[in-house]
């Protein structure tokens, strides 16, 4: 930096200093400059805030949004170019509903149903996505554009003349050893930056009606999601409604019980009261190594003293692409940290990444 600049940053550090501690006055900006700016600035928390609630809404669990966001980090990292989706409740529901009705069997009234009902809710769940993808890219996206283009900006160029304003009054006040002509370049900046403000949140302000074009974007996708779910639903009710009605038309079966068995009885057996000794099972193949002669060995298996690792304090089962699997007491390899919820292991020849709270560190990772 050079002196000048050096000069000017001391000139503004004074005044700041003065107004804040010693209670003196600055220039004071007019009422509609401050009324712009009031304006910009409740602008941009609203921007901020309804981009923030609109992802809330479209995807509600935090814990999975959370790992979403891991998951699509860990993709880019790996190039991979499809990245997993957000698991819509609707979705879930649906497998569930799909599994148990197959089990119970599709000949069976409440299992065809438990069927009909999960695909219906699998249904639901992409057109759920759909609605996702549209709200992001017609009003999300475009928010957010609006946040880094135009309201940075406008927080640039009012910093800039807060700058310049306390510039200026540094030197207002000691007119005389300051020379006046530094003192007009001063007041010339400040009202330079003055413009250039008041002429960016202006226009902000006055181009508003493409916020509301987005929000009507909003609605329209909204409007598409439950015309569309209305339609899924009044199918399957009509689907329910025919298999109660075919229900209720089909004879009732009568339970008929099976004739009971019956059993010839041996004469029972002269040694030992008829009971031959139980003999002990054989020791499993897979028997713990540490239990031997019928005592509890105190030793542990220690893991390699050389390389960052962690124990498993539960079982892990994964449920994504990439995520490692592992069981409780696993001495697990650790090789990165993700983020402040994920490590990536290995174990057993296999890599991939898991929850810190599922393990504790037993050597950590070095940086």
């Amino acid at each position: 930096m050079s002196v000048a600049g050096l000069k000017k940053q001391f000139y503004k550090a004074s005044q700041m200093v003065s107004e804040k501690v010693g209670g003196a006055e600055g220039t004071k900006l007019d009422e509609d400059f401050k009324d712009l700016e009031r304006k910009a600035d409740v602008t941009s928390k609203a921007v901020v805030e309804v981009i923030s609630k609109t992802s809330e809404y479209l995807q509600p669990n935090p814990a999975s949004r959370a790992k979403l966001s891991m998951l699509n980090t860990m993709s880019k990292i790996r190039g991979q170019v499809k990245s997993p989706g957000y698991p819509q409740a609707e979705g879930l529901l649906g497998e569930c509903m799909v599994k148990y009705g197959r089990d119970l069997g599709d000949e069976t009234n409440f299992g065809g149903a438990l069927v009909d009902a999960g695909e219906t809710m699998k249904r639901l769940a992409e057109v759920k996505d759909s609605l996702d993808i549209d709200v992001k890219q017609n009003f999300i996206d475009p928010l957010q554009g609006l946040y880094d283009k135009d309201i940075r900006e406008i927080q640039h160029h009012l910093k800039k003349l807060e700058g310049r304003r306390l510039d200026y009054d540094y030197k207002k006040k000691r007119q005389g050893k300051i020379p006046d002509e530094e003192v007009k370049q001063a007041l010339e900046k400040f009202h330079e930056s003055k413009e250039v403000a008041e002429i960016s949140m202006y226009n902000l302000l006055e181009t508003d009606i493409e916020q509301v074009s987005q929000l009507s974007s909003l609605v329209e996708s909204q409007l598409q999601y439950h015309r569309q779910a209305v339609q899924i639903l009044d199918e399957l009710s009509e689907k329910l409604k025919e298999r109660i009605n075919e229900a209720q038309t089909r004879p009732r079966r009568e339970y008929i019980p099976k004739p009971k068995p019956v059993f010839d009885f041996p004469e029972p057996d002269q040694s030992n009261g008829g009971f031959t000794p139980s003999v002990a099972p054989p020791p499993s193949r897979n028997s713990d190594p540490y239990l031997q002669f019928g005592q509890v060995s105190t030793r542990k298996p220690r893991p390699p003293s050389e390389q960052p690792c962690c124990k498993a304090l539960y079982d892990f089962e994964p449920e994504n692409e990439g995520e490692l699997g592992f069981r409780e007491g696993d001495i697990i390899t650790l090789t990165n940290q993700i983020d402040e919820n994920w490590y990536e292991g290995m174990l057993r020849g296999q890599s991939g990444f898991f929850p810190l709270n599922y393990v504790e560190v037993v050597v950590p990772l070095t940086h």
